[in-house]
């Protein structure tokens, strides 16, 4: 599995890149972007968005 972003509901709070322990998270267009190839599946950004725009998939 691996985090998804649903820019619709994304605030570009930055909020996830401050907790993804791999980097794997960045923004784009004040948008989070995951990165697969560097997701750990740790779901922190998951249980750290305030807006929850991230799920796993």
């Amino acid at each position: 599995m691996v985090a998804k972003v649903d820019p619709e509901k994304c605030t570009g709070c930055e909020t996830c890149v401050d907790v993804c322990p791999s980097a794997a998270i960045t923004m784009k267009d004040d948008k989070a972007v995951v990165d697969p190839d560097l997701c750990v599946d740790c779901e922190s950004c998951v249980d750290e968005c305030p807006s929850e725009a991230i799920h796993m998939e």
